[in-house]
């Protein structure tokens, strides 16, 4: 019993190195688990989000279009829980300006549904439910009226829906139409996509530039009045999956077992089967043509033949009547009346040679029937020319019927191919990768504090210890009383730690989430596993360098340990072999140099505890000045130009004259802007479609025109990169990259999220969805977006494209165009402000579908989430750094007590003992502060390494300030520390410090 009053009487007498222990578990607990806890919960909400929305696991897309075949076939793959075909229409409609929609009919085999947020679902035809985006962009509300126009290639299917037929029709097939919605439309509800969870009144200006979205809205609508039996594509549900985490591996293996199999075989098959359906509907057609063509000539040969038999027959009257005529006249002249009248009783019989003869000699004589006979030969040599032209039409369709159906392609991804569901997943797994990454720093900092700490503990009761030894007492019991202290100090910090993790931080991090994102039911919820594991790892730590501290004290023998401690033996420091130095050095400079050095233990751990704390600090800070400078660096340095102008294809020319006749542009670039997608090449064939692969990378493929290729580097800078460590990249000279007609450029936050380097084979999907395996020809630096720069010539090319094909090999190609350019990149006149405000006035036109300035995007480019976490990782590490400090200089004054107490002794007043203390911790301070600078900079670097995001590089930035704001912190921390210790100096007592220990 008296061994346990005294061992609590142990603890209650160290209260500072208990709250030091327990606050150092605390913060690496929480460091450990919030951060995790906090991803986690936003991964299991959106996951039950996914899974109540039954959203696609599996989508199939088609450059034709998809059949009720396709859907048949697809139902039959092994594995496929569900099959949803679904019917979709791209629309315009005056919203300020042109604005593009995708009318969604709403499946009705449970897949991709979308959560009702307002008003009620629509129900009939011409009712809609609309995005909370929308309701804010164009001010309207339920119950709002509107009206579409349907573009004329309104969906994925519009390849085929462009495939000419024999008599120039478009068709797909014999009996398949395109989706066509109602155009009038009444506003019924409000909704949330679940393939696009991003917060419209959050901060969009974070996301917008990793928008994917083709068009500008969503409006979802019931079957009841959309029309069409053409599918604009398949979305799947794969059994199993829905029991997986979407985001963890095994989820990505169960699909990816189906997407093998539809890849294997069923799309092969179809694809097929598709073209020839094609086929056989383009042959149908041609001879449907040819019959019909038959059926009007023949028309035409009889009405040709009426006419002429009619003009034979007038002919041939008058023929007879002149013949008669002429006898007649040659019986008058007779012998006797009575033979005259016989003659003219009778017609005279003409040979053949005779009448064709009258009758070439009475339609010469006569021009109407000269003009008759002349309008029946021209419409029979018309009708003949007209015969002739249409066979050779018909013919030559068919020799061409094969190639001009192009190959049917199908396309298979799944949810890394949605946008918004990519972004989600990179977001939460980068700073989730941060938060495995600062703990083992924590935990470091940790078992070298309770290292210190329990050592001293341990050393000061020596003569305790052997006195227990040698009254008897075990010594795993002896020592149990500092196992035990520091036991009860890690679990008493890390359940706070626990709560702070588990409540507190993840608290903090979901409000920032759901400033970008619509997390329907999220929750907070306790991992007993993780915690426990947690909390496990940091008592394993400190106990592990409890147990050595004991070790070290307890191998004496108990005689030993009753005696005191010898002193450390004097030695010369390598300071003093500088004289020169050295005999310039006051005394109390020289005691201060002599205890820094000689105690190399309390240096080790000194500088290295403070050094850590202070790289915590710095990384934090590299990171945010690496994310505050992207938008600045991108759109000031990388992109030269002042605006970029989009539009339809149908637009562009208007958009040229548009933006040339307002005189603001003083240089400018006609480009084509796609959007597609980029994909390493594996083993496979480039046609693979799977797009959806964790290999993908959503671009922005730019085509630039033959003839301006160098003047590419005028508009954007052109600089070749290659991969660095430590978060670093080898950039070349600028203007030393060109683009050419041998390969493709490709972004450096491309590739670098997919390893991607000069001479990789990649594959380029373009907008029309035709894929294609492209050579990288250089690696350009780039930070923000994926671009992908390519020549007009290797794009036809790589996409088959004719028209570029035969501008290429035609003499008047200096008056014609390869491709629409849909784009144009141009330098304006003027400040930031006006070019910002004339991007806007743009997008009020018509022709212009959008106008991004660099100004305002420069300016206003955000990312709030990594600055939350930044905010804190900096205040846990600076709250590491105050503990660290605060344990180290308590330990210090206690392994001192005798050397201050002889000080005051000596004369010392409170302010000299207060001066001679905190000076040596001040220059073990500086001397972490310096190595920890240094040590920042390079563990910032390694960790935007593992920040992989799309359409983001992050090029390491430290800002000089940040170094001086690093650096003041920690000293500022020391000064604090100070504050603490100062006191305790005070009240050491000279007499009972310097009494014997004997």
């Amino acid at each position: 019993m008296a061994f346990v009053k005294d061992m609590l009487r142990m603890w209650a007498h160290s209260w500072k190195r208990f709250i030091s222990i327990a606050m150092i578990t605390l913060l690496g607990v929480a460091v450990l688990t919030g951060i995790y806890a906090g991803c986690r919960d936003a991964f299991r909400s959106t996951d039950r989000f996914f899974d109540a929305q039954g959203l696609h696991d599996v989508q199939v897309l088609s450059t034709a279009g998809l059949s009720n075949g396709d859907i048949a076939a697809l139902r039959k793959v092994n594995g496929v829980a569900k099959v949803q075909a679904e019917r979709s229409q791209e629309v315009t409609f005056d919203l300020d300006g042109r604005k593009s929609a995708t009318m969604q009919e709403i499946g009705t085999n449970g897949i991709d549904q979308p959560y009702l947020q307002e008003g009620r679902m629509p129900k009939k035809a011409g009712e809609i439910a609309v995005t909370r985006k929308f309701i804010r962009d164009s001010g309207k509300r339920i119950g709002s009226r509107l009206t579409v126009t349907p573009e004329s290639a309104s969906s994925d299917t519009s390849d085929m829906n462009d495939t000419n037929g024999a008599d120039g029709t478009n068709e797909t097939s014999g009996t398949d139409e395109a989706p066509s919605f109602p155009t009038r439309l009444t506003i019924v509800g409000v909704v949330l996509d679940p393939q696009n969870l991003s917060n419209p009144d959050g901060y969009s200006a974070m996301t917008s530039f990793r928008s994917t979205a083709t068009t500008d809205y969503t409006f979802f609508a019931p079957s009841d009045g959309v029309t069409g039996t053409l599918y604009t594509s398949a979305t799947l549900l794969v059994k199993g999956a829905a029991a997986e985490s979407t985001f963890d591996e095994s989820y990505e293996n169960t699909v990816k077992q189906v997407t093998d199999r539809i890849d294997g075989t069923v799309k092969t098959d179809r694809q097929n089967a598709r073209r020839q359906e094609l086929l056989d509907a383009g042959n149908k057609k041609i001879v449907d043509a040819r019959a019909e063509a038959d059926k009007k000539f023949a028309d035409a040969q009889s009405q040709i033949d009426a006419n002429r038999q009619q003009f034979n027959q007038q002919v041939d009257q008058i023929v007879s009547m002149q013949a008669g005529a002429a006898a007649a006249g040659a019986a008058a002249n007779g012998a006797n009346a009575g033979a005259a009248a016989a003659a003219g009783a009778t017609t005279p019989q003409l040979d053949e040679t005779t009448r064709e003869t009258m009758r070439e000699t009475i339609i010469a004589a006569s021009p109407e029937l000269t003009q008759a006979k002349q309008q029946l030969d021209q419409a029979q040599s018309q009708l003949n020319e007209q015969k002739a032209s249409t066979e050779q039409t018909l013919k030559t369709k068919e020799n061409e019927l094969k190639t001009s159906i192009p190959q049917v392609r199908w396309y298979v991804q799944d949810r890394q191919s949605l946008g918004g569901f990519s972004a989600l997943k990179s977001d939460l797994d980068s700073i989730q990768s941060l938060g495995n990454a600062f703990p083992i720093v924590f935990l470091l900092v940790a078992v070298m504090m309770s290292l210190t700490a329990m050592a001293r503990m341990v050393e000061e009761d020596r003569s305790l210890i052997g006195t227990y030894v040698g009254l008897g007492y075990g010594r795993l019991a002896v020592a149990s009383r500092y196992l035990l202290f520091a036991l009860l100090a890690c679990l008493i910090g890390g359940g706070l730690g626990l709560i702070a993790g588990f409540l507190g931080i993840p608290a903090f991090l979901l409000v920032v989430l759901q400033g970008m994102y619509v997390m329907p039911g999220l929750r907070l919820e306790y991992d007993w596993l993780y915690g426990s594991l947690g909390i496990a790892l940091f008592v394993v730590g400190v106990l592990a360098a409890t147990i050595y501290a004991c070790v070290q004290e307890m191998r004496q023998t108990p005689a030993a340990l009753m005696r005191p401690k010898a002193p450390r033996a004097g030695s010369r420091i390598l300071l003093e072999r500088i004289r020169p130095v050295w005999n310039r050095i006051g005394f109390l400079g020289k005691v201060t140099a002599r205890n820094i050095f000689r105690f190399k233990s309390r240096l080790i751990m000194t500088v290295g505890g403070v050094a850590g704390c202070t790289a915590l600090i710095v990384c934090g800070l590299a990171i945010n000045d690496t994310v505050a400078d992207l938008g600045i660096k991108q759109y000031r340095d990388i992109y030269r130009y002042d605006l970029m102008v989009v539009s339809d294809d149908s637009d562009a020319s208007a958009m040229r004259t548009k933006v040339a006749s307002d005189g603001r542009v003083t240089s400018s670039l006609d480009v084509r802007i796609e959007s597609g997608d980029l994909t390493v090449a594996g083993s496979g064939d480039g046609d693979s479609g799977k797009a959806g692969s964790s290999g993908s990378e959503s671009i922005q493929l730019v085509a630039v025109p033959k003839k301006h290729l160098s003047d590419l580097g005028e508009m954007v800078t052109l600089q070749p990169v290659s991969s660095g460590m430590l978060g670093t990249s080898g950039v070349g000279k600028t203007g030393s990259l060109k683009l050419d007609d041998d390969g493709v450029i490709v972004a450096q936050s491309a590739a670098s999220a997919l390893g991607v380097k000069a001479g990789s084979k990649v594959r380029l999907t373009n907008g029309d969805g035709v894929q294609a395996t492209a050579k990288v020809s250089a690696v350009n630096r780039n930070l923000i977006g994926s671009d992908v720069y390519v020549s007009e010539t290797y794009y036809a090319k790589l996409f088959d494209s004719k028209d570029a094909k035969n501008t290429k090999n035609s003499k008047s190609s200096e008056d014609s165009e390869a491709l629409t350019w849909n784009a144009m990149l141009a330098k304006l006149s003027g400040s930031d402000t006006s070019q910002t405000d004339y991007a806007e006035s743009l997008e009020e036109d018509s022709s212009v579908m959008k106008a991004v300035s660099c100004a305002h995007m420069a300016d206003s480019f955000k990312f709030d989430l990594m600055g939350a976490v930044v905010a804190l990782i900096v205040a846990l590490a600076g709250g590491l750094a105050l503990v660290v400090l605060f344990t180290l200089a308590n330990t210090n004054v206690s392994e001192r007590v005798r050397e201050m107490a002889t000080l005051k002794v000596l004369g010392f007043f409170d302010r000299e003992v207060h001066h001679y203390v905190n000076r040596e911790m001040m220059i073990l301070t500086v001397m972490g502060v310096i190595l920890g600078l240094p040590l920042g900079r390079l563990v910032g670097g390694m960790l935007t390494m593992a920040l992989n995001m799309p359409s983001l590089y992050f090029e390491v930035e430290v800002k000089p300030l940040s170094y001086v704001i690093a650096a003041v912190a920690t000293m500022a921390f020391a000064l604090l520390v100070q504050l603490f210790v100062n006191p305790v100096l005070d009240r050491i007592d000279p007499i009972s410090s310097l009494k014997s220990v004997e």
